[in-house]
C-alpha cells in the first residue's frame, strides 16, 4: 500500500537516481488513481532516466490519447520534463538534461523556450555545430512570426553564450549573426535596447578578453542600425565602441572615421574630449598620420582646460570614466611633465568629484568602514593584505614585469590578493602559474562589476591596495577614486593618474627627476635602486635571420621595436641621421601598426633625410614573446624611442645583451630606459639631448669593440645588477609598504 507520503518518497529516489523504486511508486499510484495524469508524466520520466526511450513515449502518449483536452495535459508533461531538465543542468548532469528536451521537441517542437535551452546545452556540450543551424532556424521562425512567448532573460543568457562561442567557433559564425539579426529586428522597441546591451557587452568582451574585435564590430554594426532614432546617447556609444574595435582589429582608416564622426555628432564640451580622444586613439595607433594626431592633441588640450574652468555637471558615468584617462596621448607628444602633470590632476580631480556624488551610497559605507578599522588600529602589526589591481594577469608587458614580485612576496607576512578585470572564461595556465598560484586570493571581476569590487576589497580588509594600470584602463580610475583601503598606491603600469585618492607613486632615484615632487599631486616614493627588477625572460628558438632580410651578413643592424603610438616624427628624424652616418646599416622596424601607411610615412621621413628607402625592414610578428626576444638578437644596437621610451622592451633588449641608444628627457616615459640602464650596469647610449642620440648611435654602430664590451657588460651585470634582482627588489617593495604603514598608523 501507499503511504501518504508516498510522493515525497518518490522525489527522493529521483533525486538519488534510484529510479526503479521512483517508478514502481508511480505504477502503484496509477493503478489506484488512473485518471490522474501527472503520475503517468513522471513514470515516462522515470522510463527514460533509465534508458527506456520507447517505454516512456508509450506511457506518454497513452495517457494522451485518453483525454480530449490534450493541450491541457502536454503542458503539464512539459512543465514536469522541463522541471528535471533544469534541475539536471545545476548539477551539471548536461547529456540527460539535454535528452530531456530532445524528448519536449518531440512533443512540442514550437516551444521557443525549450529550444532556448537546448542551444545552452549543446554549446556546453561542445556539440553546438552539429545542431546550431537547426535548432537557431526553428528559434528565428518563431520569433518571427511573434515574441510573446519568449523569455527575454533566457534569450539574453542564450545570446551571451552564443556571441562567446563564435569567438573560438568560426563555423557557427553566419547561422549565429543571422540569429542575431533577427532577434534585433523582430523585438519590439519596450525590450530592444535590452537585447542591444547585451549584445553590447558581449562585444567589448569580444574584443578585449576574447581579442576578437573583428566578430565584434560585426555584432555591434547590428546593434547600432537597430538603435530607435530617440537613443542618442546609446547610438554614440555604440559609434564609439565600433571605433575602438576597428582599431583593435587593425582597420585603422575605418576606425579613425568612424571616431571622427563621434566627434561631429559631440554636443556638450565632455563629448568632444571623449569623441577627440578616440580620434586621437586611431592616428597614433596606425602609426602614420604624426602631425594630425599631433594637432589632434593640442585640440584636446584646449577642450580638457575649458572643462576644467567651466567644470560642467555630467549626467552620464560613462563619459565621466573616459575623461579620466583623455590626456594619456600628452607623454608621447611632448616632455612637459609639470605642465602635463597639473592638467592631469585637474581632470583625474574633477571626475573624482564625479565618481563620488555618483557613489554616494558606497563612499559613505567604505568610509565608515575605514574610519571603523582606523579606531581599532593594530599598532604592532605583523601580516599585511596587499591588494594589486589590474586587468592585466594575462599575458601582458605588466605581467611579465610584475610576476617576479608576486614570485618572491613572503607568505608569512604579506596576504596577497589579485582582483582581476577579465570576462573571459576560465584562467589560461599563465595567470594560473604566476598569479593564481602565488596569490593567497585571485578573484575575477567582469565589466559592471565595480561593486562588486568594493566589497571584495573591504570584505579583505586590504591594507594597501596597488594599482598597475593607472591611466591604461579607465575603469581603473573610477575603482581608485573611491577610497576601498587606508592606502592606494600606483606602481608599473604607467605614470600616476593623477587622482587626490591616491597615496603614493613607486619610483626610485631614476624614473624621475628631482624636482618631480613639485607637481605630482601623490607623495612620491622612492625606492634605493630599481622601481622595478626582474629574474629574467624566457628565450625561444629564434625565427629571423639576416638572409631573410636581404642584408649583407657584414651590415649593421639597427632595431625599433615599439608599437605605432611610440613613434615620434622629430625623433624617427634623428634615428634617420644615425642611419645616414653609418655606412652599409639597416633599420628594423616591428610593432602594431598599419603596415601600409607606415611604409609610406617612413619613406617620406627617409627621402627627406636622404637615406634609401630599401635600407628600411619591416618585420612581422614573431611566434610567440619568448621567440620575439629570440629575435632581438639580429640586432647590433636598439634605438630607442622618445619622448615616450620602451619599458618591457628595454628590459628584453638589456637581457638579451644588446646595446641600446635612449635619450632622457623629463618625465617618467622619457626616463625609463635610463634608469634600467643604469640598474643594469651600463652607461654607454646615455643621451641627454638630440645630439648626444645620434653620437651615441653612431658610435656604437661604427665601434664594434664598444658593442662588444657593453655586451659583456650586460653579460656580467646579470650576476649582481639590481635590475635582475627581483628578491632584493621584492624586499624593497615590502620595506616600502611596511613604512608606508607606520606613517598611516602614526598619523
Amino acid at each position: 500500500m501507499l503511504q501518504d507520503n508516498w510522493q515525497q518518497q518518490a522525489q527522493e529516489y529521483l533525486i538519488n537516481e534510484n529510479y526503479s523504486a521512483a517508478a514502481k511508486l508511480y505504477e502503484e499510484a496509477i493503478e489506484r488513481e488512473s485518471d490522474i495524469k501527472i503520475y503517468y508524466w513522471y513514470l515516462g520520466l522515470l522510463f527514460l532516466l533509465q534508458g527506456q526511450e520507447t517505454e516512456a513515449q508509450v506511457t506518454w502518449f497513452t495517457a494522451l490519447s485518453e483525454v480530449a483536452e490534450a493541450d491541457f495535459d502536454i503542458t503539464e508533461l512539459i512543465e514536469v520534463l522541463d522541471k528535471e531538465a533544469k534541475r539536471r543542468i545545476t548539477i551539471e548532469d548536461y547529456h540527460v538534461a539535454w535528452a530531456i528536451r530532445q524528448h519536449i521537441k518531440e512533443i512540442a517542437p514550437e516551444d521557443i523556450n525549450n529550444l532556448l535551452h537546448l542551444v545552452a546545452i549543446v554549446i556546453q556540450l561542445e556539440t553546438f555545430k552539429d545542431d546550431s543551424s537547426e535548432l537557431l532556424e526553428s528559434i528565428s521562425n518563431s520569433l518571427c512570426v511573434t515574441t510573446d512567448n519568449c523569455n527575454l532573460t533566457l534569450l539574453l543568457d542564450v545570446i551571451k553564450k552564443l556571441l562567446v562561442y563564435t569567438s573560438t567557433e568560426k563555423a557557427a559564425f553566419n547561422s549565429v549573426f543571422d540569429f542575431a539579426k533577427i532577434c534585433l529586428q523582430n523585438h519590439p522597441d519596450s525590450s530592444i535596447m535590452i537585447i542591444i546591451e547585451t549584445v553590447m557587452t558581449q562585444c567589448i568582451k569580444l574584443s578585449a578578453f576574447y581579442r576578437r574585435p573583428d566578430l565584434a564590430s560585426k555584432f555591434a554594426e547590428l546593434c547600432l542600425d537597430r538603435v530607435p532614432k530617440n537613443y542618442h546617447l546609446e547610438h554614440r556609444e555604440i559609434l564609439t565602441l565600433i571605433s575602438y574595435f576597428y582599431q583593435n582589429n587593425q582597420q585603422y582608416d575605418k576606425g579613425i572615421a568612424v571616431a571622427k564622426l563621434c566627434y561631429e555628432l559631440a554636443n556638450t564640451l565632455s563629448e568632444k574630449i571623449c569623441a577627440n580622444q578616440v580620434v586621437l586613439r586611431g592616428l597614433m595607433t596606425s602609426g602614420s598620420y604624426w602631425q594630425e594626431a599631433y594637432d589632434r592633441l593640442q585640440e584636446q588640450i584646449v577642450l580638457t582646460e575649458q572643462l576644467v574652468e567651466t567644470q560642467p555637471n555630467i549626467d552620464h558615468i560613462i563619459d565621466i570614466t573616459r575623461l579620466s584617462n583623455a590626456l594619456s596621448s600628452l607623454p608621447y607628444f611632448e616632455d612637459k611633465p609639470q605642465r602635463n602633470h597639473i592638467l592631469q590632476h585637474q581632470i583625474s580631480s574633477f571626475c573624482q568629484s564625479h565618481f563620488i556624488k555618483k557613489y554616494a551610497e558606497i563612499v559613505e559605507h567604505n568610509s565608515k568602514n575605514l574610519d571603523l578599522r582606523r579606531q581599532n588600529l593594530n599598532r604592532n602589526k605583523q601580516i599585511f593584505n596587499i591588494g594589486y589591481i589590474s586587468h592585466c594577469f594575462k599575458r601582458h608587458s605588466v605581467s611579465w614585469l610584475c610576476r617576479w614580485l608576486f614570485k618572491h612576496h613572503n607568505p608569512e607576512k604579506f596576504k596577497i590578493h589579485c582582483y582581476s578585470f577579465d570576462d573571459s572564461e576560465g584562467i589560461e595556465n599563465f595567470t594560473q602559474r604566476y598569479f593564481v598560484d602565488k596569490s593567497y586570493k585571485f578573484y575575477k571581476f567582469g565589466l559592471h562589476e565595480n561593486d562588486k569590487v568594493w566589497q571584495q576589497i573591504q570584505a579583505d580588509e586590504i591594507d594597501i591596495l596597488v594599482d598597475l594600470d593607472s591611466l591604461t584602463l579607465d575603469q581603473a580610475c573610477e575603482l581608485m577614486s573611491i577610497k576601498s583601503a587606508p592606502i592606494q598606491v600606483t606602481w608599473l603600469g604607467w605614470d600616476s593618474s593623477g587622482l587626490p585618492s591616491i597615496d603614493y607613486f613607486i619610483a626610485d632615484p631614476y624614473v624621475l627627476p628631482e624636482a618631480a615632487q613639485d607637481y605630482y599631486s601623490e607623495t612620491i616614493w622612492r625606492l634605493p635602486q630599481t622601481y622595478i627588477a626582474v629574474d629574467g625572460f624566457e628565450i625561444d628558438v629564434p625565427d629571423l635571420q639576416r638572409e631573410d632580410l636581404d642584408i649583407p651578413s657584414d651590415a649593421i643592424i639597427y632595431f625599433m621595436t615599439q608599437k605605432g603610438y611610440k613613434r615620434h616624427l622629430p625623433h624617427l628624424q634623428l634615428q634617420m641621421k644615425i642611419i645616414k652616418e653609418v655606412p652599409n646599416s639597416y633599420l628594423l622596424i616591428k610593432g602594431d601598426a598599419d603596415p601600409e601607411t607606415t611604409k609610406v610615412f617612413f619613406e617620406k621621413i627617409a627621402a627627406e633625410a636622404g637615406v634609401d628607402f630599401s635600407r628600411i625592414k619591416f618585420l612581422p610578428y614573431a611566434g610567440s614573446e619568448a621567440v620575439h626576444r629570440a629575435n632581438l638578437q639580429v640586432a647590433d644596437v636598439v634605438l630607442d624611442t622618445y619622448p615616450y621610451n620602451g619599458a618591457t622592451t628595454t628590459l628584453e633588449t638589456l637581457w638579451m645583451g644588446i646595446p641600446l641608444v635612449t635619450r632622457v628627457g623629463k618625465q617618467f616615459s622619457a626616463r625609463n630606459s635610463y634608469g634600467m640602464m643604469v640598474n643594469a650596469g651600463i652607461t654607454e647610449g646615455i643621451a641627454w639631448t638630440e645630439e648626444e642620440y645620434v653620437e651615441w648611435g653612431v658610435r656604437l654602430g661604427k665601434d664594434e669593440k664598444l658593442r662588444q664590451e657593453v655586451a659583456w657588460k650586460l653579460r656580467q651585470g646579470r650576476k649582481n645588477a639590481p635590475l635582475w634582482d627581483a628578491e632584493k627588489f621584492t624586499r624593497e617593495m615590502e620595506n616600502a609598504y611596511q613604512q608606508m604603514w607606520q606613517k598611516y598608523v602614526d598619523s
